[in-house]
Order: structure tokens, then C-alpha cells, then sequence
């Protein structure tokens, strides 16, 4: 798999455009993509050669539609759970920890890892046909990390994230807007991307050291109160629901869940 081509890197005058390419599965997420990420945002310059972040999907139809289930196949232990939510928040804190402003383009489908990875960036806009939400609950059986919760519960309010966990609805863009979801809706793909491109060269002419500094003084705050979450973790994803529902995803069915 070449990770280069599924997570494009493009340098358009001081605006860096990263861009998740594997529209033929909705630009789901594998475990390589989710490191050029963190990769691409924890050595980003500070010299001054590129002044903002831009996220977005390829094909029109997804930013990205979480991660790609055929990978938990793998799974066999409590260690590989522990170790996938561990490279989640790892990816999640460098797209945080950038020194650059990011802004997640949003069109379509930003579901699972692809809305937390919008979540972490400083700034969310979209355009009309936003689908937004966690359907874990009715696709997966596995859960959220606490900080992962956390991040999203500074965002939207506790009660919100709960109620969308609990239901698997998806938020679209007018209750988006209302919420503080995201600053903007734009009325297609096209005059998203234009805005996004403005954007970025609005805030890539502040004074760098307020944005880094402002960034890093919220991520503090809510990183304060360390959570140990690691026996929820395992509960999830070494029970037989989050297999049974690995395989109904992927073959297409409806799980029945048994509670184990």
C-alpha cells in the first residue's frame, strides 16, 4: 500500500493542502494514513515557508468515513485494542500539537476517526452535505477513547456527544452551524474549497506565536485530568459484539448484538 498516494501533501503558495485519497472506500482510514498524518502535522515548518493547514477528502463524496474495519481483523488481543486507540490519541495530539492553524474542509461523510480527526483541527468548516457522527454503537460495538470524548465534549457539550453516540444519527450542516460544529456552510464542494483556500490565507497572516500559543493553552486545559479508560477499551474490542459487528459491516448485514 503506498501511504504517499492514499495522503497527499500539496503546497499551494504558503498554504499546505492534505488530502485523504482512497475515494473508492470513502477515504476510510487505514492504520498508515492515520501516521503520514501525524507525521506530516508534527514536522510541519515553522519558518515561515508554510503559514496554515488545510484538510480535506478526495471524490467528492467523503472527507473520510472513519477507519477501514478490515484492519481490526488482525485483532487477537487485549494489547492490540489498547494499542489502536493509543495510535489514535497519538495522531489526534500531533494534529493539536501542530504549530500551524489547521482547517478541516469538510464535504460529505465525516464519520469516526475522520470526525475526530476534524474535531482536532483548529478550525471546521463545510458545505451543505455534511454527515457528521459516530455510528459505533449501531456498526462497530467499540468505543471512544476518554480524551477522544473529552475533545469532543468541549466541542459540542457532553449531552450532544452522548446523545449522538447512543442514537448513531449523523449531524448535517444546519444543526452543525448551530451547534459550533463547525464556523461556516458553503453551498457546494467547489466554493468550499475556494473559502478554505481564503481562509487559510487569513490566518496564516496572524501573528504565528498567538495562534501556536493560543492552541497550546486550550489543549492544556482540557489535557489536565488524566483518565485511565484502559479496561473500557478492552471491553469493547476483545467482546464478541465488536467481532460480530466487524463482520456485519463488512459483509454487508445487520449485527445482532448480545451484550458480551
Amino acid at each position: 500500500m503506498n501511504t504517499d498516494q492514499d495522503v497527499i501533501r500539496t503546497l499551494k503558495g504558503a498554504t499546505l493542502w492534505v488530502t485523504f485519497n482512497r475515494p473508492e472506500s470513502r477515504n476510510a482510514m487505514t492504520f498508515g494514513m492515520y501516521e503520514r498524518l501525524a507525521d506530516i502535522c508534527s514536522t510541519a515548518p515553522t519558518d515561515g515557508s508554510v503559514k496554515a493547514i488545510v484538510i480535506h477528502g478526495a471524490g467528492g463524496k467523503a472527507f473520510a468515513a472513519g477507519t477501514d474495519m478490515s484492519q481490526f481483523r488482525g485483532f487477537a488481543t487485549a494489547q492490540d485494542a489498547l494499542d489502536y486507540e493509543a495510535q489514535i490519541d497519538s495522531v489526534l495530539s500531533a494534529v493539536e500539537r501542530c504549530p500551524l492553524p489547521t482547517i478541516a474542509a469538510i464535504h460529505g461523510a465525516c464519520t469516526g476517526g475522520g470526525a475526530s480527526i476534524a474535531a482536532a483541527c483548529d478550525i471546521r468548516i463545510t458545505s451543505a452535505s455534511l454527515k457528521f457522527g459516530f455510528p459505533i454503537a449501531r456498526t462497530l460495538g467499540n468505543c471512544l477513547a476518554a480524551g477522544n470524548l473529552a475533545r469532543l465534549s468541549d466541542l459540542i457539550g457532553a449531552g450532544r456527544v452522548r446523545e449522538l453516540i447512543f442514537t448513531a444519527r449523523l449531524i448535517e450542516a444546519e444543526e452543525a452551524l448551530r451547534t459550533g460544529l463547525v464556523s461556516e456552510v458553503l453551498p457546494d464542494e467547489t466554493q468550499l474549497m475556494a473559502r478554505a483556500d481564503a481562509l487559510a490565507a487569513l490566518v496564516g497572516s496572524m501573528a504565528p506565536l498567538t495562534l501556536r500559543a493560543t492552541k497550546e493553552a486550550m489543549r492544556r486545559t482540557r489535557a489536565a485530568v488524566a483518565v485511565d479508560d484502559s479496561d473500557l477499551i478492552i471491553s469493547c474490542y476483545m467482546s464478541e459484539d465488536f467481532r460480530t459487528g466487524m463482520e456485519a459491516f463488512l459483509g454487508k448485514t445487520k449485527p445482532e448484538w448480545q451484550g458480551k
